[in-house]
């Protein structure tokens, strides 16, 4: 059975740019929610003692809906900090230089992949076969794993992620995105 993961920080932690009402809904509420359905729906399975990355791989239905998003949900909210490092160093960095130009130009162009993704998903920063690094976006609970890409960092742009605080400018979230999330956990994922 799956457990909520415990946040390595306070639910008013990421104030003021993520609030402590949105982290009760969407940490306590939503993420709570695929934790508990995904632990309804697999006894009986072949995915009952499975991890998630397998149930990513090769679920379908709500068994992969709610799975990848107990997985989508903990890797965002454990890339986010109240006292993060606020830009990636070494081997990050270069490699961002190298596949987007710059620092601002990878944001500029994240930025403008989560305010424009229709509907609801996750825009992503990934790692591809050819060790190039490529932004992606991902509808619903779909995840870049099972495109062949290692995920690096992602921002959920589901509404439960911002309706509360930005209500629908979704935009004005993904620059409160950068104040917390933590380069020095991307960088260890990379």
């Amino acid at each position: 059975m799956f457990e909520l993961p415990k946040l390595p920080y306070a639910q008013d932690a990421l104030e003021p740019y993520i609030s402590a009402k949105t982290i009760e809904f969407h940490y306590g509420k939503h993420h709570q929610g695929y934790v508990n359905n995904v632990n309804k729906l697999i006894p009986g399975t072949e995915f009952e003692n499975a991890d998630l990355e397998t149930i990513i791989m090769k679920a379908e239905g709500g068994i992969f809906n709610n799975g990848a998003q107990v997985w989508n949900h903990t890797f965002y909210f454990f890339g986010l900090s109240p006292d993060p490092k606020t830009t990636p160093g070494g081997k990050l960095a270069e490699a961002i230089n190298r596949d987007f130009g710059s620092l601002d130009a990878f944001k500029e162009q994240f930025a403008t992949a989560a305010a424009t993704l229709f509907g609801s998903g996750w825009a992503w920063l990934v790692v591809n076969a050819e060790g190039k690094l490529e932004i992606v976006k991902t509808s619903n609970a779909a995840n870049p794993m099972r495109d062949g890409l290692k995920p690096l960092l992602t921002c959920d742009v589901w509404e439960h992620a911002y309706y509360l605080d930005v209500q629908n400018k979704r935009p004005d979230y993904v620059q409160n995105f950068w104040k917390v999330l933590d380069w020095a956990v991307v960088e260890e994922r990379f």
